[in-house]
Formats: C-alpha cells, sequence, structure tokens
C-alpha cells in the first residue's frame, strides 16, 4: 500500500486498485498446476485451490483499503473487481462473440490441454497464432478484445463509487 500512499501524497484524490483475477482460470497456471484430481477444477474447469488464492488476495486488499481511507478520509479509493468483471465476461463469452469451445485454450500457444508451453510462448519463433484473437484469450494475459469488455464492466462498476460528478 506503499505505492497508493505515494500517489495520494502527489495529490491524487481519486483512486482505484485493482484486485487479481481468478487466475486458476488461466492458460498458464492451468497447464503449471493440471491434475488428474476432477475435484480440483469448480464448475468452469478452473482449478479452485487458485482462486481461492486470488479470493483470499482481493480480500487482504479490501482490508488494506479499509485501513487507507480511515488514515485519508478526503479520498475516493476504491478497488476495482476483476475478479467479478473476469467472472461476468467468461460467464458472457458466447453471448460476446468469444468462441467457448476454446475459452480455456490460448490463442497464440503451441499445444497441450490449453495450448500454452511454459517453454514456447507466444512470440517465440514457429509459436502459432490463432486465426480470429478477437474470439479466443491468450494464455497468461487477456486479448484485447477481452479487455475491452472488462473494461466496459468496470467502468459500469467503478464510475458512481468515484464520485466524479458531471
Amino acid at each position: 500500500m506503499a505505492g497508493l500512499q505515494t500517489v495520494i501524497s502527489y495529490g491524487a484524490v481519486r483512486v482505484v486498485v485493482p484486485g487479481n483475477f481468478p487466475i486458476g482460470c488461466f492458460p498458464i497456471y492451468l497447464t503449471r498446476f493440471k491434475t488428474n484430481k476432477s475435484t480440483a477444477y469448480d464448475e468452469h474447469k478452473c482449478l479452485k485451490d487458485l482462486n481461492k488464492l486470488s479470493k483470499f488476495h482481493n480480500e487482504q486488499l479490501r482490508q488494506a483499503i479499509r485501513e487507507l481511507k480511515k488514515e485519508f478520509p478526503n479520498v475516493v479509493i476504491t478497488y476495482g473487481y476483476y475478479y467479478k468483471a473476469f467472472e461476468w465476461l467468461y460467464e458472457n463469452a458466447d453471448y460476446l462473440g468469444f468462441d467457448t469451445s476454446t475459452k480455456q485454450k490460448a490463442c497464440c500457444g503451441s499445444g497441450g490441454d490449453y495450448n500454452f508451453s511454459l517453454t514456447r510462448r507466444c512470440g517465440a519463433p514457429d509459436v502459432p497464432v490463432c486465426q480470429n484473437p478477437d474470439q479466443r484469450w491468450d494464455g497468461i494475459h487477456l486479448t484485447q478484445e477481452a479487455y475491452k469488455h472488462m473494461t466496459a464492466w468496470l467502468v459500469d462498476d467503478l464510475l458512481p463509487k468515484l464520485h466524479c460528478g458531471s
């Protein structure tokens, strides 16, 4: 939270602190921590324990924000629900134009169940890219199209909390 305190000391009066994604849904982690234990996965085929870790991190972050709000009562500090925004994106992928049959496969990758390799990542020589990245995810980060939809969700959620006025 030292970074946030620094930003406030520079004069910021409205600050968004982003939470973490459900990392157990990303090809990099699905590849690295793949298991044959069906109980390790949730209804979306994401790794439950990694998503629990993200939720724990996010709760700790929200607690720190509550403390900072006491220290800086004249600053609007709000939490960016990246986890919820990603869940919305994931659950509405078909409606938003994503190829749901490959939503856990990286667009730019090199095989395996999730089209992701820790040793042959996107951008490396001879690593293929899918035909239509606007309908897919990436292995470590979301694609531009996915971030566009997530950003729309976040803006709708955050604007009223920032008290910007019109």
